[in-house]
């Protein structure tokens, strides 16, 4: 997910040299990712044991999670999508995320806070933050 908060952050800013930052952590970011859905993606039949459903199965209602959690639209997809939603509508392989354009999707601040708190708020601390996060964006939303 993080490197949805780049792409959006990328545009916030005119300094070259933050857009050369968040350029260089987008491409490292994005990188980690398709790394590791390309590893869950060659195990995506395979079944999780204790859920009780496969691999890929499982990233689809992650995603499901963090798109009803992000209120925002679908900007996550799992490891197989239906025909015609995949990469530029060619594919149901869905190693590499991305919008229909094959862009990487975009995320605001507030969407991000909802997801990592799990409770779709930016303003509701909880999930990996019980007490909220700490950064100035986050304690500002904050109730």
């Amino acid at each position: 997910m993080e490197h949805s908060a780049y792409a959006t952050k990328a545009y916030d800013h005119e300094s070259l040299a933050l857009i050369r930052l968040v350029a260089g952590l987008l491409g490292v970011e994005s990188a980690q990712d398709a790394v590791i859905r390309a590893l869950l993606y060659e195990r995506g039949l395979s079944r999780v044991a204790s859920y009780g459903v496969g691999v890929a199965e499982v990233t689809a209602h992650i995603s499901e999670l963090r798109n009803e959690l992000g209120r925002r639209g679908v900007k996550d997809e799992g490891l197989v999508v239906a025909p015609g939603e995949g990469p530029e509508g060619q594919t149901v392989g869905n190693i590499i995320a991305g919008d229909r354009y094959s862009l990487a999707y975009d995320r605001t601040p507030e969407e991000i806070l909802g997801i990592v708190y799990g409770t779709g708020s930016p303003a509701q601390a909880g999930g990996f933050f019980p007490q909220g996060a700490d950064g100035r964006i986050a304690r500002g939303l904050l109730m």
